[in-house]
């Protein structure tokens, strides 16, 4: 995968009209092809669709407009997905507690059990031998990107050839990958080890990783014949919380890491006066991230200024001057947790209509997006 460009809307947006213009048409045939480092199969929009720089509802629509409604379908269902993953993970959070918990449970055991230990340190160097495995570790480490259809292999092989807890797993794609989500990526490794769709575990099989790294890849001793992984109970659901209504007069806005779109948020007949700028990456996000998330910041703070005509900074004391703080939604993870107190929360009309269907399986989500697009 080449260096990304800057994470800014403006790269964001060149990387749309590109995707759209050139390798968009033939995305349905070529997306489970994994080319390694060559050019992506797939559009490589998440990392600003992570950080909605790109919003899903601007890249849906203009997906549809660009290959129409037929050529646009695959491409459109995979966007849907990670709104898909946001809107269960929020009626189902205890998801995302219990990867925390079984994260800190495992280095737990990488600290008491010497095997493990050197088993782990084998395998997020990218030497353990098996064909594939370690280039997308070495990959994921050295360019903070993998194609999606590696990191389906890459999960299963850590679960059940390795026999790593999949919480480590999931905590060293949120440390590297640019665009780890806590929702996408903690559903994702569930959804692998059998435990999001309940004893239906995605096994990586030789076969068909030989078959779409077009031969490049042809691991032996691959475990094809593992069944899920098991926990006691699901995470329960709980309601989905609503949203704030919209306030009058002037506000401060507040933007965090999940929304930095501010230009196109549902502010009704708010006034906004000023703009803070607070930065939550996940715990374990490595400095490349970081990096990329101070910038993609940045970008919106700036367009936030100019937008809204007022000044736009980071989060310091006494930045709202005593003004109502109006923010986009947070989804459940670091952003959710760093809001200030009596924060005004409103969310997207995108996500009102898609939530609402995303708390069981995928396809219910999925065979409402005629609907959902056409609201």
């Amino acid at each position: 995968m080449p260096t990304f460009p800057p994470m800014t809307r403006a790269a964001g947006l060149d990387a749309l009209s590109a995707f759209l213009a050139g390798p968009g048409g033939d995305y349905a045939a070529a997306r489970n092809t994994d080319r390694g480092r060559a050019a992506p199969t797939t559009s490589a929009l998440s990392p600003w669709l992570r950080r909605r720089l790109l919003t899903e509802e601007e890249v849906a629509r203009a997906a549809i407009r660009a290959l129409g409604e037929r050529g646009a379908e695959k491409f459109v269902s995979e966007v849907f997905w990670r709104t898909y993953f946001k809107g269960h993970l929020e009626t189902h959070p205890e998801a995302w507690s219990r990867y925390r918990a079984g994260r800190d449970a495992a280095h737990e055991r990488l600290a008491a059990e010497p095997g493990l230990r050197r088993t782990y340190e084998r395998v997020i160097a990218g030497r353990t031998g098996i064909d594939g495995f370690d280039d997308w570790a070495l990959q994921l480490v050295e360019e903070n990107w993998l194609h999606n259809h590696a990191r389906m292999w890459f999960s299963s092989i850590w679960i059940f050839t390795l026999r790593l807890p999949w919480e480590l797993g999931a905590e060293f794609f949120l440390r590297h990958l640019l665009d780890g989500d806590p929702a996408s990526n903690t559903l994702s490794w569930r959804w692998v080890a059998g435990l999001h769709t309940r004893g239906k575990p995605y096994i990586a099989r030789r076969d068909n990783i030989r078959e779409f790294t077009d031969g490049r890849h042809d691991p032996a001793g691959l475990n094809e014949g593992a069944t899920s992984l098991q926990e006691e109970t699901p995470p329960r659901e709980v309601p989905l919380a609503s949203a704030d209504p919209a306030l009058e007069g002037p506000v401060a806005l507040l933007l965090h890491l999940d929304d930095l779109h501010p230009e196109s948020l549902p502010l009704g007949a708010a006034r906004v006066t000023r703009v803070g700028g607070l930065i939550a990456s996940a715990e374990e996000a490595a400095e490349p991230v970081r990096a990329a998330e101070a910038a993609a910041m940045a970008d919106a703070l700036e367009r936030a200024a100019v937008h809204f005509g007022c000044p736009a900074g980071p989060v310091r004391e006494g930045w709202t001057g005593d003004l109502p703080v109006v923010t986009a939604w947070a989804p459940v993870g670091p952003s959710a947790d760093a809001l200030p107190a009596g924060c005004r929360r409103i969310r997207r009309d995108w996500d009102e209509r898609a939530w609402p269907l995303s708390n069981r399986g995928y396809s219910r989500l999925r065979g409402a997006i005629p609907k959902v697009m056409g609201s």
